[in-house]
């Protein structure tokens, strides 16, 4: 992938000055809507040690170096998109089922970049979107935005592949985990939740039930197909079995998609959801069945949900 990007910066017919906006802040973190849901992740030990991990993982992959055109831009892409509580499931999966955290920490990182670059370009200036815009700061022109979030997803695939150690076994499983973070980031995972989304809010539904089962739909294809992408991916590398894998998906796919329904919902509407929620709550806790506890425990406790909104 360096030598992909390199060779893009170095082709005159190809090459994008970086020219950050001086209008603008550089931003550490930009949250694209307040979380209505309170989840205290910074705060739990287990998953800070996760989420440190994949950082620092991050980092170390995605340094400020030359070509600064292509990496400064990269970078602050990969670590200005809001944090989601995906990858940190990989790594949890994978222990859940009595893996190793090394084994999960590239597709960890990968499935972040991936995220990261659906950020970027749903985000573009010019691009039409149902999230609030002035929540976003551009610190570069959206030409540099769309070209490097497209070369967020290949890096992504590069971290995996290059996770690949033929003394441990693993290249059955790499190739596995390959197929999943780009199947769910394709047209019937997450760019289809997106383009539902948009096409929902063009529409101007206003009918409360029709309105909560399209909300549904999104949080499914987006939010849950991710965090169910994420669980997956995590017990394969794991070494789960069949089941446990499918388990892990299954939890994931539930646990993604109260997260997409609190964050789209209104506080007024908050009633509407939860039977609905706690029905989904209950799914996911069956499939933590079987488990070892002290792990169900650990990993149960970035999904403690409550309704109390911003």
């Amino acid at each position: 992938m360096a030598r992909a990007l390199s060779h893009i910066n170095g082709n005159p017919t190809l090459h994008i000055p970086c020219r950050p906006n001086p209008s603008r802040p550089f931003p550490s973190l930009l949250p694209y809507r307040p979380m209505k849901v309170t989840m205290s992740l910074s705060n739990q030990p287990y998953w800070a040690s996760i989420n440190s991990d994949i950082e620092a993982h991050l980092k170390q992959a995605i340094p400020v170096r030359e070509p600064l055109s292509v990496y400064e831009p990269i970078h602050h892409l990969t670590f200005a998109a809001p944090q989601t509580t995906a990858p940190a499931l990989c790594v949890a999966a994978c222990e859940l089922v009595g893996g190793h955290r090394d084994h999960a920490i590239p597709a960890a990182s990968a499935i972040h970049l991936m995220y990261a670059a659906s950020f970027t370009h749903e985000h573009l200036p010019l691009t039409e979107s149902v999230r609030p815009k002035s929540m976003i700061s551009h610190v570069y022109d959206p030409n540099m935005e769309l070209l490097l979030g497209d070369a967020m997803i290949p890096f992504g695939l590069e971290l995996l592949a290059r996770s690949d150690d033929p003394a441990q076994n693993q290249s059955d499983r790499v190739l596995r985990v390959m197929v999943e973070v780009t199947r769910v980031m394709g047209s019937q995972g997450m760019v289809y939740g997106q383009y539902y989304e948009v096409e929902r809010y063009q529409s101007g539904n206003k009918d409360s039930s029709s309105h909560i089962k399209e909300i549904e739909r999104i949080s499914e294809n987006y939010e849950g197909a991710l965090h169910g992408c994420a669980a997956a991916c995590g017990a394969i590398l794991g070494g789960g079995s069949e089941e446990e894998i499918e388990k892990m998906r299954r939890y994931g796919l539930y646990m993604g998609k109260i997260q997409g329904m609190i964050n789209r919902i209104g506080s007024n509407e908050r009633g509407l959801i939860e039977k609905l929620v706690e029905e989904l709550r209950n799914l996911a806790s069956q499939e933590l069945r079987g488990f070892n506890e002290a792990k169900v425990k650990a990993i149960s406790t970035t999904f403690e949900f409550n309704f109390m909104y911003a």
